[in-house]
């Protein structure tokens, strides 16, 4: 096998392989082979956040309604629960380039459609195509990652992969101050940075790497083995689902300027990357467990003070800072407690089941926020984020009381999950083999 600044060559086939790659790192596929990759999952991130934020607020100007407003954000986490199905079965028949550059394509058409069709029916049929597309996109995108993975940046690249993800959805948020959110000229703008994507992929190298689809476990067994970390990942997904989906209809029902609505949103997740990391490295060094309960009560407590305070206020926006460091690794750490008591060679079916709990918390939570604010007043928006989370710390308290958990030099090693990836992801995931024993615990603990 010979290689050159492009990529690998197979020495019988002439050809490049391994998906697009830029440039070789010293070793050959190092982590320069993802520069195309993360910066096209950028464009999409940045215009999907800004599509985002900007209808929420558009749904409230057009006089939707709160409740309607909740199905038509909730149509987006659906359309991407899906979508990576419909995307396996796409990929399988015509090739990764050729599924990301229609997906792409359509996903930059949806935005533009937006203004042609201004009522819900419409809007919740285009969030759900878009949903599907952007869950295609990605299983393409991580597809092509877990190939160029090796054990020793596996790590690396999904922590790269984290980072343009949220860092993408940050940027699209801040965009609502670029334009006039009653205009023409944002959509126009979403449009064109997610077709942006396809440039450096669709310059790099054309052939694709193999499908690998993580290998299915029942939610009967994951439950039985892991309850703490289902019941976790479904609350964390109705949060985050609430916060994405219904954060910019709740500020423009406050009346908060365009500007105020985006940093509303912007520093929940700025929050989230600020704190994804020192949460998950404490996780690896006590028990899981008490973190899963600490970080939860504080997100209940700050979004129960956030009612009290002025929205939009300077404070407001601390406390969204601090919520959003809360809510966001909730998810990550329920991986990793599942990955905890999950055999090893179960570990990505685990892990996808858990994508696929935490998608239907996503699309649960803007229909029951919708309703609720729609039925009481905006405010109670927090109410249903109070919710998820005192649920998660009365069942985690219960089971510290009740199970002995998994000693913490048995534990495994945290990782970093992006808000929204599909569950081919999960094949980023390392965890080196460990005893696993019938009670369904690693080592000698119990299940938990």
């Amino acid at each position: 096998m010979a290689e050159n600044a492009v990529g690998w060559l197979e020495d019988d086939d002439g050809g490049v392989v391994g998906g697009p790659l830029i440039e070789a790192g010293p070793q050959g596929r190092g982590l320069g082979a993802a520069r195309a990759l993360l910066f096209g999952m950028l464009f999409i991130q940045v215009g999907g956040g800004l599509q985002g934020v900007l209808l929420g607020v558009r749904t409230e100007s057009e006089g939707f309604g709160l409740a309607v407003s909740g199905i038509v954000m909730a149509s987006f986490f659906f359309g991407f629960l899906v979508g990576t199905r419909l995307a396996e079965h796409f990929l399988a028949a015509v090739g990764h380039i050729r599924v990301f550059a229609a997906l792409a394509s359509t996903a930059s058409a949806v935005s533009i459609l937006h203004l042609l069709w201004i009522n819900p029916t419409a809007w919740a049929l285009l969030r759900l195509v878009f949903g599907v597309c952007i869950a295609g996109v990605l299983v393409v995108v991580e597809s092509w990652l877990n190939d160029m993975a090796t054990n020793s940046t596996r790590g690396r690249l999904l922590s790269m992969y984290m980072v343009s993800s949220m860092g993408g959805l940050t940027l699209g948020q801040l965009l609502l101050n670029g334009a006039d959110p009653e205009g023409f000229e944002l959509f126009v703008i979403s449009s064109v940075l997610i077709s942006a994507a396809l440039v450096p992929i669709t310059l790099s190298a054309t052939s694709a790497p193999p499908l690998t689809v993580p290998e299915p476990l029942s939610m009967r067994q994951l439950i039985s083995l892991a309850p703490l970390g289902v019941l976790t990942a479904l609350c964390a997904g109705i949060s985050h689902g609430t916060l994405l989906g219904l954060g910019a209809v709740y500020a423009a029902n406050e009346g908060l300027p365009t500007s105020r609505i985006a940093l509303f949103l912007v520093s929940a997740t700025a929050g989230a990357m600020a704190f994804q990391w020192p949460l998950g490295s404490l996780s690896d060094r006590v028990s899981r467990r008490a973190v899963i309960f600490v970080v939860a009560a504080a997100a209940a407590s700050i979004a129960g003070i956030m009612p009290l305070v002025e929205p939009g206020s300077a404070l407001s926006l601390v406390l969204m800072f601090c919520f959003g460091g809360a809510t966001f690794p909730l998810y990550s750490l329920a991986l990793a407690f599942a990955g905890d008591r999950v055999p090893t060679s179960q570990l990505n079916g685990a892990s996808a089941a858990l994508v696929r709990t935490a998608g239907v918390g996503s699309i649960l939570g803007p229909v029951i926020g919708g309703v609720v604010m729609a039925l009481t007043a905006p405010w109670t928006f927090f109410l249903v984020l109070v919710g998820a989370h005192a649920v998660v710390v009365a069942y985690t308290g219960w089971r510290i009381v009740a199970r002995e958990g998994v000693p913490v030099d048995e534990q495994g090693e945290w990782a970093p999950w992006p808000m929204r990836a599909s569950a081919m992801a999960v094949n980023l995931l390392r965890r080196p083999p460990r005893p696993f024993t019938r009670n369904g615990g690693s080592g000698p603990g119990k299940v938990a």
